[in-house]
Order: C-alpha cells, then sequence, then structure tokens
C-alpha cells in the first residue's frame, strides 16, 4: 500500500509541481499585500500630521475631482477610523482607489489596481490568463484548478508515505536535522515539514477549490448546510470593483462626458450617522445611496453592515446587518478569510503565509530529490 501511495505521490507531482510551486508562493506573497503596500508606499496610507477634523466628505470630493484627470470617475469614498490614515476614493476596476489626505484634500497618491500584486493574484488564479466575470473556464483557470485539485491527493498520499512502522521511526519523523548536511536538511523539511504543514496547506487547497469548480463549491457548500441558490446574497465588504453601484457598471466615463452629478453633501449626514452608531468600525464605504461598514476584526473578515440611504437628504431608508443574514449569505466570506488566514488575526496569517511558502519548497524540493535519484541510477 504504501509504494502504492508513494507512485502517486511522485507521478502527480512531477507534471503539477511547477504549477504548485507558482500557486503557493503568489499566495504566500498575497497574505501580507496590504501592510508590504503601507511600507513601500507610506505617503499614500497615512497623512503627513493630524490636523483637527477631518473635511466633509463633499469638499473632499470636489478636491479630488480637481485633481484627477476627467477621465476617471469617482465611485464612492472610504473612510477609516484611524485619524493618521489618508481616506480612498473609489475608483473604477478592482482595488482601484486614490488617496487622499482628509485634512488638506490633498491626493497623495493612485492605485490603478493593476500593480504588483494584482499582477501576483492573476498568477494566483489565472496563471495571468483572461479573467472572465461570467465563471466560464480559460485554460489558466482551469490548469489552476486541476492543480490545485491534485494537489490534496499528493498531501493525502504524502502522509501514508508518511506514517511510520514504529515508534523509532515516528522519533525520526518528527525531526528536521540542520547538521547533518544540506540534502539531509532538505530531506527532512520535505517529510517531516510536510507532516506539520500539511493539515493547514489541506484547508487552503480545499477552500481554495471553491474558486476553480461550481460543482465542488455547489458540493461544498452542501456539507455545511447552504443552499446553492441562496449563495449570491450580498453580504461581504466588497472590493473597489464592487462599489460602482447602478451608474458604475455602465463603464469608465470617456473623456469630455458629463458624469452623473452626486450630491455629495448629504454624504456627510450619513457619514455622521453611521459613526455615531458604530463607535469602532475599520472602514464606512458611501457611494451613491449606500453605504457599507465594515467592523469585523477577526472571523469573517468580509462580513460588513449595508445601508440604503435617501440621496436627497442622506437618511437610513434600509438596513441589512450581517448578524442577521443566514448563513448561505456568510459563507463566502468565510471560505475567503479561512483561505487567507485573516480569521484569526495576525498569527493565522503568519501561519497561513509560511504554509504557503512551504508548499512551494515541498514541491522544489520533491523535484530536487527526483532528479538525484536519476543521476545517482545513471551512475
Amino acid at each position: 500500500m504504501r509504494k502504492l501511495f508513494a507512485k502517486i505521490h511522485l507521478w502527480l507531482s512531477i507534471p503539477f509541481g511547477i504549477i504548485i510551486a507558482i500557486v503557493c508562493l503568489t499566495g504566500a506573497i498575497l497574505v501580507f499585500e496590504t501592510e508590504i503596500l503601507e511600507i513601500c508606499y507610506p505617503s499614500r496610507y497615512f497623512v503627513k500630521e493630524v490636523k483637527g477634523e477631518p473635511l466633509p466628505p463633499a469638499a473632499l470630493l470636489n478636491a479630488a475631482r480637481q485633481q484627477l484627470p476627467d477621465s476617471v470617475k469617482i465611485n464612492g469614498l472610504r473612510v477609516m477610523q484611524d485619524p493618521k490614515r489618508t481616506y480612498q476614493v473609489v475608483l473604477p476596476g478592482k482595488k482601484a482607489a486614490a488617496f487622499i489626505d482628509p485634512y488638506t484634500a490633498d491626493i497623495t497618491g493612485i492605485d490603478d489596481g493593476q500593480g504588483f500584486f494584482m499582477q501576483m493574484m492573476r498568477l494566483h488564479r489565472w496563471l495571468l490568463d483572461t479573467y472572465k466575470r461570467d465563471g466560464s473556464f480559460t485554460l489558466g483557470k482551469a490548469v489552476v484548478g486541476y492543480s490545485t485539485l491534485v494537489l490534496a491527493f499528493i498531501l493525502i498520499s504524502g502522509l501514508v508515505i508518511w506514517y511510520p512502522r514504529n515508534k523509532k521511526a515516528l522519533k525520526n519523523r518528527l525531526k528536521i536535522k540542520t547538521k547533518a548536511g544540506w540534502y539531509r536538511f532538505f530531506y527532512d523539511l520535505h517529510v517531516s515539514g510536510g507532516f506539520y504543514a500539511t493539515l493547514l496547506l489541506l484547508v487552503l487547497t480545499l477552500t481554495g477549490l471553491t474558486w476553480s469548480f461550481g460543482w465542488y463549491r455547489d458540493a461544498f457548500y452542501t456539507v455545511f448546510g447552504v443552499e446553492t441558490a441562496q449563495t449570491q446574497g450580498h453580504t461581504q465588504a466588497p472590493a473597489s470593483s464592487d462599489l460602482k453601484g447602478k451608474s458604475g457598471e455602465r463603464g469608465t466615463r470617456e473623456r469630455g462626458s458629463k458624469e452623473k452629478v452626486t450630491n455629495y453633501v448629504q454624504w456627510a449626514t450619513v457619514l455622521a450617522d453611521l459613526q455615531n452608531r458604530y463607535p469602532r468600525y475599520n472602514s464606512i464605504t458611501i457611494q451613491d445611496g449606500s453605504a457599507t461598514v465594515s467592523a469585523a476584526q477577526y472571523g469573517n473578515t468580509r462580513g460588513s453592515d449595508r445601508y440604503t440611504f435617501d440621496p436627497a437628504n442622506g437618511e437610513i431608508t434600509d438596513v441589512q446587518l450581517y448578524k442577521d443574514l443566514p448563513n448561505s449569505g456568510k459563507i463566502r466570506g468565510w471560505i475567503y478569510s479561512v483561505h487567507v488566514g485573516s480569521w484569526g488575526g495576525l498569527t493565522t496569517r503568519i501561519l497561513s503565509c509560511l504554509v504557503s511558502f512551504l508548499g512551494a519548497v515541498f514541491a522544489i524540493t520533491g523535484y530536487y530529490f527526483w532528479i538525484k535519484k536519476k543521476i545517482r541510477k545513471k551512475k
């Protein structure tokens, strides 16, 4: 039985190992995207000086309109509770935003959503292939999906191979020797390190598959008692591409055309109301007629409360609280939070980053041992 699983482990790893290494390595990089960006571009995310009270949304957005190119459409404003942080003017495109000092109304930086980390995301999910919004398969998405599926079998077969025959062997299987040469170190890292990392790496693999296959996603939801037809609820704090509103869905405005006039003055009323309701929050995102409050610390970090308001006077007309949503409206955010390790704060994010990096190391060291064995046979 052990020999059979050893062959399965080897012959699945050889053709898919490179793709698995790429997916794991990019996943490790993406875990700390925000922190890395804050270190590289501190002026984008932090103000130079806290000066009294922030300017009202209307003043900020009108100032942003003067500083941004005419062809750029403004979709909303994201307000942070930390007084040292800049606000974000939400622009069309996934994660696209202009950063604005809430005290001086100066644009401190622009992220078009197409930088290094977006390319890492495209590599992680589609191997830089074209993304299709209808969810249909592309070659890159298919390769990543099947490679991730294969990784689950590789991990399970690796556990069967690792299982020791006796207590003495168990003691050796749990150690990573660092003073017995590089070959022994890499071998122990692959075998023993693989054992320690398998459970969490398998969790990341199984959650990641929900973005690759519809049939798997349906089965995954069913296991947790969620009906597939109900999973389209608007429960997660949307990315910038989801904050366009009805007007944003019509596409980016061409240069010289007239933008829909939005009554930003009433946004101050909405913001003040929500800040009174939430003594503590991560961010409040306001767009024309709706607002989203992200207050989650741990657990489902994409969970949010959503409000609808009258653009004419800023009066809240409808409320949808995250805690009142059914499980079908929460599971997607939970899957994401578990997959990226954000569900338990910094500790689980570090673990997810480390395990993802080790996944790439295991694939590379696997090739190393295989090539070494081939060379020895030839000699």
